[in-house]
């Protein structure tokens, strides 16, 4: 069910530089390390389209990639990883604001969050700004591998306690699992049913 073609577009750093065409955009952000090029890389059936790497923060600029000549997938810098400087931080805070903000094709945003530790304050965050801007989004619940099925319903049930002071329900949430590939099929298809909307 992966898709069936995948290429690499670019590597921008301003938004002016990004594609300027009407295609579709979906986007995936978290915190550095928890995943996104590894997802990416299993969605397009390429294990080296996106760079993975052991050194988290190393995604410093708006990654697009164009996916069956129809739509890009846009792999965005990660954020929270304390070893990158203060500066370079900020720039990754900004360049994410404004592309969230202004992107006129971004149909969905994929907020990944690594479901083996505690609700993380940059992801609650991270959450809270999509909401507050309008941002379409679904969350992506990561490495689902390391805990069994009690523990994950007590990880999201976790999240669910810090977010409903501002929701009133659970926002649409997937659990996925790069390790084993558990949990990418239903965002491949939700992928799609958004584009047929």
């Amino acid at each position: 069910m992966q898709f069936k073609s995948a290429r690499y577009v670019g590597s921008y750093a301003k938004l002016s530089d990004c594609p300027q065409d009407s295609l579709p955009q979906f986007a995936f952000i978290g915190r550095s390390n928890v995943g996104k090029s590894s997802l990416i890389n299993y969605l397009c059936n390429n294990k080296t389209l996106a760079k993975t790497s052991g050194t988290p923060g190393k995604t410093q600029t708006l990654n697009f990639f164009m996916i069956e000549e129809k739509f890009y997938l846009v792999d965005l810098p990660g954020y929270g990883y304390a070893r990158v400087g203060k500066q370079l931080r900020a720039g990754f805070s900004k360049l994410i604001g404004f592309y969230l903000k202004n992107s006129k094709n971004l149909l969905c945003v994929y907020t990944l969050i690594d479901m083996s530790i505690p609700p993380q304050k940059l992801d609650i965050e991270m959450l809270q700004f999509l909401s507050s801007h309008e941002i379409p989004f679904q969350i992506v619940f990561t490495k689902a591998d390391r805990l069994t099925q009690a523990k994950r319903h007590l990880a999201i049930k976790a999240y669910w306690e810090k977010l409903k002071e501002n929701w009133s329900s659970m926002p649409n949430h997937f659990v996925s699992s790069a390790h084993d590939k558990y949990g990418s099929d239903a965002i491949l298809e939700n992928i799609r049913t958004i584009l047929t909307l």
